[in-house]
């Protein structure tokens, strides 16, 4: 027992005495040099063609659109052009489902594929309000009346 009462005597001892800080100064001097060098890296130019939509599927318009990108100027363009035959169908259906037969199949005959058909039916396109050997007769007296053949691409 007379040695743990002098081993704790002994560390209660030793830690009252302070210990002084370790003090050290010193300087240093860095110099650096260097050289850098960026690429900044970017996507190219692009000109993107506007979308045109037609959002009611009855309108007889057809959307057309184009871009042209170089590298210092774009352009794009949009527009939209009529169907003049989807119209013709249109107008003709509507005029029939009014009960407008005569008024129909006349509107169908502006087109020279029809107007050729029916003559060739011996069914000749209804003018001014004659139909059948009348309106015959009306054509033929009168060419210039006709519808007039369109120029195709091919």
């Amino acid at each position: 027992m007379k040695k743990v009462i002098i081993a704790t005597m002994l560390v209660a001892s030793a830690s009252s005495y302070a210990v002084d800080p370790i003090v050290t100064d010193s300087t240093s001097r860095s110099i650096t040099e260097s050289t850098s060098t960026t690429t900044v890296k970017s996507p190219p130019p692009t000109a993107v063609a506007p979308g045109i939509t037609t959002i009611n599927n009855d309108l007889c318009a057809v959307a057309a659109t184009g871009a042209v990108q170089t590298q210092i100027l774009g352009i794009s363009i949009g527009s939209t052009f009529v169907d003049k035959n989807c119209e013709r169908l249109k107008l003709s259906k509507t005029m029939y489902d009014m009960g407008m037969k005569v008024a129909a199949v006349a509107i169908m005959c502006q087109d020279e594929r029809v107007f050729s058909a029916m003559m060739n039916a011996g069914t000749p396109c209804p003018v001014d309000g004659k139909i059948g050997e009348q309106a015959r007769d009306i054509w033929v007296a009168s060419p210039a009346r006709q519808p007039q053949k369109v120029k195709s691409k091919d």
